[in-house]
């Protein structure tokens, strides 16, 4: 089945169709070579500060973000001074605020702060209008110079809002308009849906159907006749055996317009009612008791003996099963449904939910949540589903609590930051108030802000040939305000203080995982800020790995080679630290082609990271282009170092640090015995919990001899309690461990396995760790 295609649901289909297309115009361009890939600028006649539609994989797909159809806002300001807009062009928009009246709109939002950065390029045309009044008019025209070629394709004019967003120190998961949007994804669940309907509308009309049959009945009302002795209540052809009177035998008077009345709102309640089955399925009994008031209300005589009895046997079913439709057991079993029907449609009580916060700015989050997360109100109730004074269901309350504006440690703490990938998301809106501080004038100060924001909003690019991402200094508008921001001394105590504490953060709180790439770029931000000097490496790919490695992770290497010297970390992974600090600086290479690749002649330390895999570069091998890359982050500790020597970490998180490695052991544990069905799932799974292990070993280099002690104890105890065929494939693992802490490096890649293996995430063949 494709998801485009047949996906029952019409907004999933949509999504699917739009992602597919947007797939086709990548390869396009690919194919008539309008779209470079690997190229900080790829595509023609773009300027690289342009922010780019990306696609997953970091594909451009040709699309501009500040570019495409005119927005809502667009339109109510073509509308409101009558200019002539074509459709994607944006010259005469462009130009407005380039004139006396538009320079004072620009003034007038620069004044009051209303007003939203949602891409890079709306902050361009408000640095004009600040410069221009502010005597710097040669910079101002520069800037103009610069983005006028493109009046025509992209919006360089914010979007005003009601209210000035804020910075600070306090952050939110998302703001209220994507939490809106998250609930309003709600779907309605159909089979509850179903259930309600089955219960409030069917089950009524079928308990008036079966008691206006037995107003027919000559005799008893029909029973089930009792187990026997041998527990069977059916004849030997299997048949149920039926006891007491016969129906439509005896019609009362006014019986047949009470049918018809009956059969018409059954008619008009199945057009208005059409989730349950109840009055359509074969095996219902409404639906096959309907068919049969039909006839009775034409003529009763119509009737063959063989459809009486099948009347005669549902009726005996229904009684046997709840009793007769008044009585107090039928009435109960009723009372009891009902009850269960009032599970709520998680759909409906979203939809309450909303128009709480429509109360609330929609680019911000919301600073306190008790007005939004109350009992259902009596008017509520009558429209969604729960009676008033229920409180909201958890599943809504988690995703309202996305948008609760609060420290980024309590977020942390209450689970609505699980990840550092989250924690890279979120970080802008602090990171930019930082990056702001050095800026005296409060209107520049809250612009950079809030286009910093928008620039770290922005998805990397696919890079070849050791490129790096587009800076922020490298957009014109954001160029000419560097002048004015000053990282004066207390600005810098700040950001350092903020660095020291998100890193201690993201460690302690997630010390199982290397620190993500968007994350990475949040702390260099911060350490510029802080005139700290710490080199950082980002994850390297497997599948786009052309052999070379850049000058800073030779400098990163070099660095942890002289803070864990004579570590146990230095003699688990067999470091010869005195070679690395040896290891010459990488030579730049020629650049090649993401279609044609030649084998490098490898740099020194490139050359030491694939003889310390046992691997010989080869170009496109994932498996062997992930060993090197493993190499690199051994030698390199894939960031720890730098953290833990330039800011002193190793001394702040001492007594936490064995917490953290048991953590990283639990959870090594915990993933390994997850029963991943698919092999890619379990190679992946396989690389994190490799990471994870080689993060342990680095924290407990910096225990004391009796918590490493007591480490190893508590760690095999804990493996002891694991599933026994886990306990014996992780066995090597430990023992190695074990052998590192005795002093003597255990073996990667020999297969004598009496001292123990290191443990790694690649391998050119099967895993040891795989079952």
């Amino acid at each position: 089945m494709t998801t485009a295609g047949e996906h029952p649901d019409a907004s999933t289909r949509k999504r699917a169709e739009e992602k597919a297309a947007k797939w086709v115009a990548i390869f396009s361009r690919m194919v008539d070579g309008t779209l470079s890939v690997g190229s900080r600028t790829p595509l023609a006649d773009v300027p690289k500060w342009a922010t780019l539609e990306v696609a997953t994989g970091g594909f451009a797909t040709g699309e501009l973000l500040a570019g495409g159809p005119l927005l809502e806002h667009e339109k109510a300001l073509a509308s409101k001074h009558q200019l002539e807009v074509a459709e994607g062009d944006r010259t005469a928009l462009n130009r407005f605020f380039l004139t006396d009246e538009g320079l004072s709109e620009l003034h007038s939002l620069l004044e009051s702060g209303k007003f939203d950065v949602s891409v890079p390029e709306e902050g361009a045309l408000l640095v004009v209008a600040w410069l221009g009044s502010n005597g710097h008019g040669d910079q101002a025209r520069n800037l103009l110079d610069a983005v006028a070629p493109y009046f025509g394709r992209l919006r360089f004019y914010p979007e005003p809002t009601e209210r000035p967003r804020r910075f600070g120190s306090r952050v939110c998961v998302q703001d209220v308009t994507r939490t809106i949007r998250s609930l309003r994804s709600i779907k309605p669940n159909r089979a509850i849906a179903a259930q309600k309907e089955a219960i409030a509308v069917w089950a009524p009309l079928y308990d008036e159907l079966v008691d206006l049959f037995l107003e027919t009945m000559d005799g008893e009302p029909p029973k089930l006749q009792p187990e026997t002795n041998s527990g069977s209540r059916q004849t030997a052809e299997g048949q149920a055996v039926v006891i007491g009177g016969w129906p439509c035998k005896v019609f009362p008077e006014m019986w047949t317009e009470r049918a018809t009345d009956l059969l018409r709102r059954f008619e008009r309640l199945q057009q208005e009612h059409q989730l349950s089955s109840k009055p359509t399925h074969r095996k219902s009994s409404l639906a096959q008791l309907m068919p049969f008031l039909s006839r009775c209300v034409a003529d009763p005589a119509l009737l063959s003996g063989c459809e009486v009895g099948r009347i005669r046997l549902l009726l005996a079913r229904y009684i046997n099963k709840r009793g007769l439709p008044d009585s107090t057991r039928c009435r109960s079993l009723r009372g009891l449904q009902e009850q269960q029907a009032k599970t709520p449609i998680y759909n409906e009580v979203a939809g309450t939910v909303v128009a709480r916060l429509f109360a609330y700015p929609g680019n911000e989050g919301i600073e306190d949540l008790a007005a939004v997360t109350e009992p259902i109100s009596a008017e509520e109730a009558s429209h969604c589903g729960l009676d008033a004074g229920s409180d909201l269901p958890d599943t809504i309350r988690r995703r309202i609590e996305r948008c609760l504006t609060e420290s980024v440690e309590v977020l942390v703490e209450r689970g609505l930051i699980p990840s550092g990938d989250v924690l890279a998301e979120v970080l802008p809106q602090l990171t930019s108030g930082l990056r702001a501080a050095g800026i005296d004038d409060p209107q520049l100060r809250q612009l950079y802000a809030a286009t910093y924001r928008a620039f770290r909003r922005r998805r990397s690019l696919l890079l070849l040939d050791l490129q790096s991402q587009v800076r922020i200094e490298e957009l014109p508008w954001v160029a000419a305000l560097e002048s004015f921001r000053t990282d004066d001394l207390p600005a810098q105590q700040l950001a350092r203080q903020t660095l020291e504490e998100v890193a201690c953060l993201t460690l302690t709180s997630f010390p199982h995982a290397i620190v993500p790439n968007k994350l990475l770029q949040e702390l260099r931000a911060l350490a510029k800020g802080a005139g700290v000097e710490l080199p950082l490496v980002d994850e390297l790919a497997a599948d786009i790995f052309m052999g070379e490695f850049s000058e800073k992770f030779v400098k990163t290497a070099r660095l942890a080679a002289e803070f864990l010297d004579s570590t146990l970390y230095a003699t688990y992974y067999g470091i010869d630290c005195e070679q690395i600090r040896q290891l010459p600086k990488p030579s730049r290479k020629r650049s090649r082609s993401w279609f044609y690749n030649t084998t490098p002649t490898l740099d020194a330390f490139a050359d030491l990271c694939c003889k310390r895999a046992g691997v010989r570069y080869g170009g496109w091998d994932s498996a062997i282009n992930g060993m090197i890359i493993e190499q690199q982050q051994v030698l390199t500790t894939q960031n720890l170092a730098s953290l833990f020597s330039g800011l002193g970490l190793a001394e702040t998180l001492r007594p936490q640090l064995s917490s953290m490695a048991r953590h990283c052991f639990e959870w090594i544990c915990r993933r390994q015995q997850i029963n991943e069905s698919l092999w890619h799932a379990r190679l992946i799974t396989m690389k994190n919990t490799a990471y994870a292990w080689r993060q342990m070993v680095f924290f407990l280099s910096f225990v004391g001899d009796a918590e490493l002690t007591e480490f190893v104890a508590w760690a095999e105890s804990h493996l002891s309690i694991q599933q026994p065929e886990f306990q014996v494939r992780f066995r090597p693992a430990m023992d190695g461990l074990v052998h590192a802490i005795g002093g003597c490096t255990p073996f990667g890649v020999d297969e004598n396995l009496s001292d123990g293996r290191q443990f790694l995430g690649w391998s050119k063949s099967r895993h040891w760790l795989l079952a």
